[in-house]
């Protein structure tokens, strides 16, 4: 939802700076532009001396600096990485040790397909390096009970993961599908 959010919104704005580029290139270059665009040739100006006076610059600076400030916090949101790059690992003796957030991924991932009825996992760790979150995709195999895998899944490969990483809790969103398989004909 937030990825073609994200898409749409950039795809509006970079036609509407698209056609107000072009529109000032045109009146710029004398090209002849519409009758209700605002500049009408290489000398015009968005706002006279007499607009200036009054309390529509101002309105404009703070207009101007709103759509600044959201662009860079928008900017700065799709630069936000998803995965969690390390843990901090409280190795007990009054320091902290630092682990990959990917090996902890692929640690518990290749431990969760190796559980019994699950044909494929995938993990990934989200949240703060001090409280990290997971999320686990599972495709189950046709005959897997979902519960039983479940709970295998708790049991062994999270358990296993939370306390390597010496962590409290690890609070995990699982996403479980069914694997199908084609049909075959059997002669």
């Amino acid at each position: 939802m937030l990825r073609t959010v994200n898409r749409v919104l950039l795809g509006l704005a970079g036609a509407v700076l698209v056609c107000a580029g072009g529109g000032v290139l045109a009146a710029g270059l004398d090209l002849g532009v519409p009758s209700w665009w605002p500049w009408r040739g290489p000398d015009a100006v968005l706002l006279g001396a007499s607009t200036r006076r009054g309390w529509a610059w101002a309105a404009v600076i703070a207009v101007l600096a709103v759509v600044v400030l959201l662009a860079l916090w928008w900017v700065l949101a799709q630069l936000r990485r998803p995965r969690l790059a390390e843990v901090l690992v409280d190795s007990r003796d009054g320091e902290s040790a630092v682990l990959r957030g990917r090996a902890l991924e692929d640690a518990a991932e290749s431990e969760a397909e190796a559980l019994d009825g699950v044909a494929g996992a995938r993990v990934r760790l989200t949240g703060r390096s001090t409280a990290p979150s997971a999320r686990v995709s599972l495709l189950l195999e046709p005959h897997a009970s979902p519960a039983d895998a479940l709970a295998r899944l708790r049991d062994g490969a999270l358990r296993h993961a939370r306390d390597s990483a010496g962590l409290p809790s690890l609070p995990t969103e699982a996403h479980l599908r069914a694997a199908r398989h084609p049909a075959r004909r059997v002669t």
